[in-house]
């Protein structure tokens, strides 16, 4: 038997470009004491902690939340690459799942530099460089930097396969921003077209522009997991549960299918998905809401068909016929995702989930999916992990 899981608390602090934010301690602590807040519940309930980052030593998880209190309890730092946040939260329902705890805190943060991601230790293996050489021999010898080739990549691929124009992605891009104008939390709220899109600076001809890529973001966001039967006995709001959850590596595919589309998680992310459709025993059809890892247009446009929102090689007409926002069949990225939201790594797996839970709760104002019960979150981190959670009403 395992515990029903409820999300009780979720919190999360406007996003910024780097060098306008408070440093990752008091942006994590601020994010952790707001889910506190709204779960209703003190930091001396709690009886776990996992934290995520992917830029910072070790143990900053224990820096971040030693500022809200010292109570000795298990205190784990996650990294899972751009995951990393939704891995957390993973432990911390298998923790509660398992019967071992009640109450369980998940906390991610990031203080980004600017530019592009890139490695800090040169004096051993990349863990990337597998992907790399598959990356150059289906590529070729590109001067720039691994993410925007590794997803414009798997866009190229989405495109030479299916016909798919290069203004698809700008009308994703554009979605986000009208998406983000309701959020105060997101980093970019200024509306931009379609055409505004295409026109912008290129960083790949006839592949991407440099609004089609989501930029480096400092936040933090936090999320209280805990039982069912705990939150009853207390009294907790129990209108939001985890219905399934389900985290997957590359398989051979990866490296084996020749795709770019694989390279950049696709195959990845379909296994986790439909994992979650085989625990949950709902498809795709069923779901009202999803917030997806769109760090390039383009691969919000593989994410589509990675969930089954559309069938593979439907994507460019699901686009057009709007069926990725407000009026078709599902609203994608409400809170802007991560091309408007932005993306302070850590934490984006934990924004997405207060998201939905806003969503499911009816409390998300002007972004509000009207009569939400079914939401669907997919966060990936290249290298890899594929997290894909439903979440009920």
């Amino acid at each position: 038997m395992t515990q029903k899981v409820v999300v009780v608390g979720v919190g999360m602090i406007p996003f910024m470009k780097p060098g306008q934010s408070e440093t990752y301690p008091v942006m994590g602590a601020e994010a952790v004491r707001a889910a506190l807040a709204d779960a209703r519940v003190g930091y001396e309930s709690i009886q776990q902690a996992f934290a995520s980052y992917i830029y910072g030593d070790s143990i900053c998880g224990q820096r971040v939340l030693y500022d809200v209190g010292m109570t000795g309890i298990p205190i784990v730092n996650v990294n899972n690459n751009c995951a990393s946040g939704s891995s957390a939260i993973y432990l911390a329902r298998q923790a509660i799942a398992s019967g071992d705890v009640d109450v369980v805190l998940a906390v991610g943060f990031e203080q980004m530099n600017r530019g592009a991601l890139g490695s800090n230790f040169h004096d051993r293996p990349d863990p990337l460089e597998l992907f790399e050489q598959q990356k150059e021999k289906l590529l070729g010898k590109l001067d720039m930097p691994t993410a925007l080739t590794t997803f414009g990549g798997g866009g190229l691929a989405h495109m030479k396969r299916f016909g798919t124009p290069m203004e698809t992605f700008a009308k994703i891009r554009a979605k986000a921003s009208r998406h983000a104008v309701n959020n105060p939390m997101a980093v970019f709220r200024k509306i931009v077209t379609t055409e505004e899109v295409m026109a912008d600076q290129v960083l790949w001809p006839g592949v991407m522009t440099r609004l089609m890529a989501c930029p480096p973001t400092c936040g933090a966001a936090a999320v209280v997991l805990c039982s069912e039967a705990y939150a009853k006995k207390h009294g907790l709001d129990t209108r939001v549960w985890i219905e399934a959850q389900a985290i997957a590596t590359d398989g051979l595919d990866t490296f084996q299918s020749d795709d770019m589309r694989n390279i950049a998680g696709f195959s990845m992310s379909r296994a986790a998905a439909n994992k979650v459709y085989e625990i949950a025993g709902i498809g795709a059809e069923d779901v009202d809401v999803v917030e997806l890892h769109d760090c390039f247009a383009h691969n919000e446009l593989l994410t589509y068909e990675a969930l089954g929102l559309c069938p593979e090689g439907g994507a460019q007409k699901f686009v057009d016929d709007g069926d990725n926002t407000y009026g078709g069949r599902y609203v994608t990225n409400p809170s802007g995702g991560l091309l408007s939201k932005g993306h302070p790594i850590g934490a984006t797996g934990l924004a997405q989930c207060t998201e939905l839970v806003q969503q499911l709760r009816g409390n998300a104002g002007q972004r509000q999916v009207q009569n939400a019960r079914i939401a669907l979150q997919h966060n990936i981190g290249i290298g890899g992990a594929a997290v894909v959670t439903m979440y009920r009403n």
